[in-house]
């Protein structure tokens, strides 16, 4: 079994699309005005970030440790993105570091959700 796809709920389609966009390097693949963009990374995921409030509904919030995770192959990746981070104006807490079995990136982005970047110790 493989994962295809995830709808991840968000405030404003737009702001969360460029970010997928830009930040992780997805492209965009369909867009329904404000309420619906669909995304998809180089490895065949795909991302629907839908406006609730687009449809009728209350705004989305996530849980306290709710987060969305990369994995990456190597530390040197994990440094690059953080820099690509700091160019963009995205500025995480801290810079990468290790955690568990991993050198770490965590920050918050669009409608403050948690972020991790990772590569595990191999």
């Amino acid at each position: 079994m493989k994962l295809n796809h995830l709808n991840l709920c968000v405030h404003d389609i737009t702001e969360a699309s460029d970010f997928f966009q830009k930040i992780f390097d997805f492209h965009l693949l369909e867009r329904k005005g404000d309420a619906v963009a669909i995304v998809s990374d180089r490895e065949s995921f795909t991302l629907v970030l839908s406006n609730t409030r687009a449809f009728g509904g209350e705004s989305s919030t996530y849980p306290k440790d709710f987060h969305i995770g990369f994995y990456v192959d190597t530390a040197e990746e994990v440094d690059r993105f953080y820099d690509r981070l700091a160019a963009a104006n995205i500025g995480p807490d801290h810079g990468p570091r290790k955690i568990r079995d991993g050198y770490s990136l965590y920050f918050n982005a669009i409608d403050g959700l948690l972020f991790e970047v990772t590569c595990l110790n191999r």
